[in-house]
């Protein structure tokens, strides 16, 4: 860690004019109270130059040790086993007797924000964001002149504003009436809540009037902002989830909407789809490390293809005689959703398995400040997107969707006219259960998988699939992601428990004045 952070400073450490590191300077920074400690440290990082870095970055790591003598304190870093000398860089036997630097929290704190803060020189654009986010609430004015040099030599325009900001927080605590002035107004345009901490507790130190009231416009600011963003936040999650809710129903709109068939084991197809993403990434981690990013795109088809094969199997051996009986479709799925169960917690274990994000998944995209949209999420949306329109496609506008269509309307005709029903059933409901398999593996990515998956969801798609009405999938999608976005707007206000609640109670009294649903089924279906 050590040698890449180095070669990463190198390019910019070499062309400053670094002060050397003086074998006084090292002693004062290995040994003396904190206080001295720390002061020592910021005349180090001033004007550091590459030894003076790699024995902060050894402090930090708790590799240095030294001997107190007569008149002097000798200090080693050790590396490898081997001491060195931390002023001059040459190697040294480090006595048996020398001691380890033992540093307090309060000095770590301060190791930690120096070591940031020199990250702010680096050439790399991602280590500079990193060091931004450490520094992101830092008031330490002997950081300033580090800071400016950075934003003098910053050239990304997103960094160059944040590193502007941290200057701002910083001059807020100046003895400078003006520079105090210049700070509070420029914080107002930040939409930190970290900037909002900064500047309340600044508010009640400050005994300029001006500068009081500044302060208490940038926080009015602020705090409109932090609303806004909380909003948009509740938006995105309530989004995020009627695109998961929205996944597991659409499989349930064909099985149950479409098929008449109350599958219970439902939740089970997706904890199939579920565990056979696990299988796939674990096969990848054996046999193509190398390719290991690319898992997840692999795991779509076998995901889809496991549960669409259980399903089909499902259908030939008990569903197909129960048709037209929904209770006893309802007591066999049952009972099938326990077996399917048990037998993941006989071949998996009955603990949650991990399985990982890829690194296209990770992170996110950062909005109005402290709003981050993570990427598994935004992925997860627009797979949903994606799988709903290829479902519509399929169901409107092929052969196979036709005879669903014609099947699921009037089976004797559509059987008089050559459509092999049978046929037409177990490929509609492995139709279904491959859609849910799709739903596990997207849901393998932002939540625990194990034997118990379906069982969170299954009551909520019945739900989604109830209200938006039976067999109409713009239904679907339409309650689907309305009790999701409601779902989270409640919760901000209620909590979680209250928020649930809520929301069945709202169900139950729109299925009493709306038995049909939002949309209603037209046609001989309807009136059968």
């Amino acid at each position: 860690m050590l040698t890449r952070f180095l070669l990463l400073l190198a390019a910019v450490l070499t062309s400053l004019q670094a002060h050397a590191l003086e074998p006084a300077l090292a002693q004062a920074l290995a040994a003396g109270d904190t206080d001295a400690r720390i002061e020592a440290l910021a005349k180090a990082t001033a004007n550091p130059d590459d030894k003076t870095v790699a024995l902060i970055q050894a402090l930090a790591d708790d590799a240095v040790k030294i001997k107190a003598g007569d008149k002097s304190v000798q200090v080693w870093l050790v590396r490898d086993g081997k001491g060195i000398d931390p002023a001059t860089g040459t190697e040294s036997a480090v006595p048996d007797d020398a001691e380890d630097v033992i540093n307090n929290n309060r000095m770590r704190a301060e190791l930690d924000a120096a070591l940031a803060g020199l990250k702010l020189l680096s050439p790399d654009e991602k280590l500079r964001r990193e060091a931004l986010k450490t520094l992101e609430a830092e008031t330490d004015e002997a950081r300033l002149p580090l800071i400016e040099k950075a934003l003098a030599g910053e050239s990304v325009a997103s960094l160059k504003d944040q590193l502007t900001l941290v200057r701002a927080r910083i001059l807020l605590g100046s003895s400078d009436r003006a520079k105090r002035l210049e700070a509070a107004r420029l914080l107002g345009d930040s939409h930190n809540a970290n900037t909002k901490t900064v500047l309340v507790e600044r508010l009640k130190d400050e005994t300029d009037p001006e500068v009081k009231g500044v302060i208490q416009v940038s926080l009015q600011k602020i705090e409109a902002s932090l609303v806004w963003s909380d909003r948009l936040g509740a938006l995105f999650s309530g989004i995020s989830l009627g695109s998961i809710l929205l996944l597991v129903a659409l499989g349930l709109a064909i099985t149950y909407g479409l098929m008449g068939v109350i599958n219970m084991a439902h939740g089970e197809l997706m904890m199939i789809g579920a565990y056979a993403t696990y299988v796939v990434q674990g096969l990848f981690q054996k046999y193509l490390p190398g390719a290991f990013d690319w898992y997840l795109l692999a795991a779509v088809p076998v995901s889809f293809a496991a549960s669409a094969l259980m399903g089909a199997v499902l259908e030939r051996s008990v569903l197909r005689f129960l048709y037209g009986r929904p209770l006893e479709t309802l007591l066999a799925t049952w009972g099938i959703s326990l077996m399917l169960m048990q037998l993941v917690r006989s071949v998996f274990g009955a603990q949650n398995v991990g399985v990982e994000n890829p690194s296209w998944m990770s992170g996110g995209v950062v909005l109005m400040g402290n709003l981050q949209l993570p990427w598994n999420r935004i992925i997860i949306i627009a797979f949903a997107a994606a799988v709903l329109l290829a479902m519509a496609f399929l169901i409107g506008k092929t052969r196979l969707g036709l005879f669903v269509r014609g099947v699921t309307q009037n089976r004797p005709i559509a059987s008089c006219m050559g459509v092999n029903t049978a046929r037409i059933d177990t490929y509609a409901f492995a139709l279904g259960s491959g859609i849910a398999g799709l739903a596990g593996c997207a849901l393998s990515q932002v939540g625990n998988v194990g034997p118990d998956l379906g069982q969170g969801y299954i009551v909520d798609s019945f739900m989604v699939v109830v209200l938006g009405g039976v067999g109409q999938l713009a239904g679907t999608v339409y309650a689907a992601l309305g009790l999701g976005i409601l779902n989270k707007f409640l919760e901000g206000i209620a909590g979680a428990v209250l928020a649930k609640i809520a929301v069945l109670v709202f169900i139950i009294v729109f299925i009493q004045k709306r038995p049909q649903g939002i949309f209603a089924m037209k046609g001989r279906s309807a009136e059968a």
